[in-house]
Parts: structure tokens; sequence; C-alpha cells
């Protein structure tokens, strides 16, 4: 016969299981309600983001499903598994959209999304995240200056190689006195990413296992 003291605490013990099972049901269910609308937000932020390199005029299919994921490259800075976002108009390749760092920011990494047409021009680049001081590197985003903007139209040959620097340095691309560090490794970034692109053009837009993911 089980004593008083230890009917109260099974009792205890049923009773706190329950409330786990029924609060991870409850988990559960909440999870499953809220996933589809996190992942369409999700997915509403990251369009909205591209569309500030690629204009939508230059692709017909689905971004977000013709994508391929890119093992760490030094070209594109990256020490971890990357995207390419690949454009196609009527079928054809028209651009790809990487994700590339700047390891050499004056605060550390810099992180930029760059849009490339199919030609090898660039059709845009923006810095999405960074941690540079405040104030002296704000003109590398999009919202506080047009400086990143500068990259538009640019390619391996445009400027040629000895271009790609700040103008202090002997190059074409402008910079804020006092601070050169910064666009020097957003400048250098953007290279590389072009490098990388002129090298593995065709792997970069090769039909993906499935049609895409």
């Amino acid at each position: 016969m089980i004593p008083e003291a230890g009917r109260e605490s099974l009792r205890t013990a049923g009773m706190l299981l329950a409330f786990a099972v029924a609060g991870t049901a409850l988990l559960a269910f909440v999870y499953a309600l809220t996933r589809p609308i996190i992942a369409k937000t999700e997915e509403a932020a990251k369009l909205a983001l591209i569309a500030q390199v690629l204009p939508a005029k230059l692709y017909d299919n689905d971004l977000l499903r013709d994508v391929i994921e890119l093992a760490p490259a030094p070209e594109l800075g990256s020490v971890e598994a990357g995207h390419a976002y690949r454009a196609r108009l009527n079928g054809q390749p028209a651009a790809v959209v990487l994700e590339a760092v700047a390891p050499d920011g004056y605060s550390g990494r810099i992180r930029l999304l760059i849009a490339i047409r199919a030609d090898g021009e660039l059709a845009g680049a923006r810095v999405v995240a960074h941690r540079e001081t405040p104030g002296l590197g704000d003109y590398i985003e999009a919202a506080k200056s047009d400086w990143i903007t500068g990259f538009q139209g640019r390619s391996l040959e445009n400027p040629a190689p000895e271009g790609w620097k700040v103008k202090k340095d002997g190059g074409q691309f402008d910079y804020m006195a006092g601070a050169t560090i910064t666009p020097r490794a957003v400048v250098r970034a953007v290279k590389r990413a072009l490098d990388y692109y002129g090298r593995n053009r065709e792997r970069l837009f090769a039909p993906a296992a499935g049609g895409g993911r």
C-alpha cells in the first residue's frame, strides 16, 4: 500500500507531467500556426533587400526558389556557406545575386549583397550589415549616402584592374577624408565578387537538381 505522502507525490508528478505535455502541445500548435506567416515575412524582407540591387524588370523567375548554396570562398570573403540567387528572363540567365563579405573593415566584417548581370556588369551592391564607426562608416549605407550606388554599371573592365581602388590609392572610387579603410574594404570585396563570378559563371547558372531549391 502506498503511503499518503507517496500518493501525493505521484499526484503532483502526474499534474506536472500533464502540464508539460499540454504546454508542449500548445507550443507545437502555435509554431505550426505561425510558421507560414513567419516564412512569408522573411521571404518578403529578403525580396525587398534584393530589389535594392536588382530591378524586378530584369527577371521573371522566383529568385527565392532558384537559389543554390555556395561553399565558403576566399573571393566572397566567406567562412561559412552562402547563397546565390539566380535571376532569369524568358528562361535565360539574366543576373546573379551573391552574398559577400569584406573581412577587413575598420571594425570588422562588412556584409554585402552584390548583383551581377549575366554579362558581368554590376547591377548594384548594398551593405547589409557592418560595425563601422558611426559617422565615419555611415556613407557606405544606401540610406545615408549614395556612395554605394557608384558600383552600378561597373565591371572587371570598367574600370581596369588598377582602377579598383579608392582615389587616395590611385583608383577611381571616392572615399571620405579621414576614413579610407572602410571604402577600401568594400571596393576590394566588390572586385573579388566580380572575379568570382567571372570564374564560376557557368556553375552559378547551371540548373539545380529538381529545378532549384
